[in-house]
């Protein structure tokens, strides 16, 4: 297997990373797919990543059949909307795949379309910012794309895990190769969960679950919860601390996703995180209290950005 053309699904902050990082190398060979209002909007403006403009060579997704690699970089809750244009993009004899969707499940979502030894099982950890104009993140903090497929320890014995690893390690984009990759997508999930949503909540700076009590107890009971659940589907998670997707890179005051989300008044992910795990544990008979409680103050946050309680309108 050999890359040389990519196409990136959506132009978000992940979206950004791999634009900023694949596209002196690329040039044309790099597409970002789009239809319709974002077509024209990504077309005539471009995007602007860390202060730098970027020209992005924009492709509607039946012009980009049988691409080398397709990176998937929406929203989680755009997963359904995009089906299509993945179905167009794929060819599922040739198209590897990586989808770096927060949550645990969106490989099987899209595993229809895919060739089993294409779909690469894989997450990022970035942590940016969205201005109205601007999407910025550091570089020299990012810690990149985690990436692995179930059951293979070695990326010599998979020759899409070695295309992968060939075709990153001329770029600025940070690889880590994971021999247990379902250990770590679940390591991912938990830290969103335990650390996203209440930060969300209470509106402060990720530093505040080393300097509060009250909110390390609410993140350790939110993260105790997700941690019996991947026990009981047999993901051992051990020390959460010391896994390395679990490190924390920016400052005590930096905003994650959720809280983004909320401040933009943008319906926020809390739907792949707390409600997957109230889901889950219903299925499995493990109690989510902490996580129902938080799915629903946020779900209300919503609601109340939506002006739903607007009484004086």
């Amino acid at each position: 297997m050999d890359i040389k053309s990519v196409c990136v699904l959506g132009a978000g902050a992940v979206g950004s990373y791999f634009i900023w990082g694949l596209s002196e190398k690329l040039g044309n060979n790099l597409s970002v797919c789009a239809d319709g209002e974002r077509y024209q909007r990504l077309s005539s403006q471009g995007l602007t990543i860390n202060g730098q403009h970027y020209d992005v060579n924009v492709s509607r997704p039946d012009e980009l059949h049988g691409v080398d690699l397709l990176l998937i970089a929406t929203k989680y809750n755009a997963l359904e909307e995009i089906l299509p244009s993945i179905k167009k993009i794929v060819d599922p004899e040739h198209t590897i795949v990586l989808s770096l969707l927060n949550g645990i499940d969106s490989e099987d979502v899209i595993s229809d379309y895919v060739h089993p030894k294409h779909l690469i099982h894989s997450c990022m950890k970035i942590q940016s910012t969205r201005t109205k104009s601007d999407i910025i993140f550091d570089p020299d903090r990012t810690l990149g794309l985690y990436y692995g497929i179930p059951g293979i320890r070695k990326e010599e014995d998979d020759p899409a895990l070695l295309a992968i690893r060939d075709f990153f390690k001329s770029t600025d984009i940070r690889i880590n190769f994971c021999p247990d990759i379902l250990e770590t997508l679940w390591s991912k999930f938990l830290l969103n969960v335990s650390s996203n949503l209440p930060q969300a909540i209470l509106d402060v700076g990720v530093g505040a679950a080393e300097d509060s009590i009250y909110v390390k107890e609410l993140t350790d009971g939110l993260a105790n919860e997700v941690a019996a659940i991947a026990e009981a589907k047999g993901i051992h998670l051990g020390d959460i601390s010391a896994s390395p997707i679990n490190k924390r890179v920016s400052d005590k005051n930096a905003m994650y996703s959720t809280l983004q989300d909320v401040k933009a008044k943008r319906h926020t992910e809390v739907d792949v995180f707390a409600g997957r795990v109230i889901a889950m544990g219903e299925e499995l008979g493990i109690k989510t209290p902490f996580n129902k409680v938080v799915y629903l103050l946020i779900k209300a946050i919503e609601e109340k950005n939506d002006g739903k309680f607007d009484y004086n309108s």
